[in-house]
């Protein structure tokens, strides 16, 4: 038997709606937005599901993902699937920590959203930015980053053949560029609201490692891996740590992934909101089984497959 992965998405995999038909349908789902709720102190259901300017600012966005995640995580726990590791794409960390009950819910919830305002506020408006290059090598990418004038970086690596860099406008679009003239299949600039996983979100980093201070970290029995060296996490005294540096530093999703399948897991799970980390694991190797669970219909196509192989 091989070993199964619960993967969880990060920002940008938000829509309207996400997680309405789990909360409908399982009480335990339903409460998960009513703690979140309660934690904000904002009714974080009714943004989901009504209020799409909101929903997509960086301080709302971040906690309603995480809620609407371990929402759907309660629906997938009631009928009995367990992970073996977990690992969450940026954000997605955060819902990784409470799915192995490394972190507490409410505790997280509150913490991500200081964790996206930090973020915001850490550069002004128009001074930063993010574009996903497809089609060139992370060695070629990282060449021509350091060749540009001013901060630019890579920022992820979430699969063979897409890197996203981050960085200074002035030296993004010149690397850009470059990066065009090196070959790139396409060179996409992404509408962000600044440079994530750079030395840019500094201020970020270390106003979120005062938070981080006052929350309750546990070992858990479930491993997970970081996404700032792209392996297992075996002293959790270092998790805050990880979860700080991981703001200014590079997101190694390719490498998780791998260092997962080196380690014999055949199945990955993605639960939340889109199909972003489904695909991602497809271009590392289409092989395995690879699960989507974010609404009703995907979560019993998921049984129903899991229970006719299993």
């Amino acid at each position: 038997m091989g070993k199964t992965a619960f993967l969880f998405p990060g920002q940008g995999a938000q829509y309207l709606g996400m997680g309405k038909e789990i909360a409908n349908n399982y009480k335990s789902s339903k409460e998960i937005f009513q703690i979140a709720s309660e934690a904000l102190e904002l009714d974080i259901e009714e943004i989901c599901n009504e209020k799409e300017d909101v929903l997509n600012k960086t301080e709302y966005t971040q906690p309603a993902i995480l809620t609407t995640t371990i929402a759907i995580l309660e629906a997938v726990k009631e009928h009995g699937l367990e992970a073996d590791v977990v690992a969450g794409l940026s954000l997605g960390e955060y819902s990784a920590l409470v799915a192995n009950e490394t972190l507490d819910f409410r505790e997280a919830v509150s913490l991500v959203r200081k964790r996206g305002k930090y973020m915001e506020e850490a550069v002004p408006d128009g001074k930063g930015s993010m574009a996903a290059v497809l089609g060139l090598e992370p060695r070629k990418v990282e060449e021509i980053c350091d060749s540009v004038d001013g901060m630019v970086k890579p920022a992820n690596y979430n699969c063979p053949g897409q890197i996203v860099i981050a960085g200074e406008v002035e030296a993004l679009d010149t690397a850009c560029e470059k990066l065009e003239e090196a070959g790139a299949r396409r060179v996409i600039k992404l509408k962000v609201s600044g440079p994530f996983h750079t030395p840019m979100l500094n201020s970020a980093a270390e106003k979120l490692m005062k938070e981080l201070d006052k929350v309750n970290v546990k070992k858990s029995k479930i491993p997970y891996i970081t996404n700032v060296t792209a392996d297992y996490v075996d002293n959790y005294d270092d998790v805050k740590s990880y979860l700080t540096k991981q703001v200014i530093s590079p997101v190694r999703w390719e490498e998780t992934i791998n260092k997962m399948i080196d380690d014999g897991v055949d199945t990955f799970v993605e639960i939340g909101p889109g199909k972003t980390l489904s695909s991602f694991v497809k271009k590392v190797d289409k092989s395995k089984r690879i699960i989507n669970i974010q609404d009703m219909k995907s979560l019993d196509k998921a049984l129903k497959l899991i229970n006719k192989v299993d």
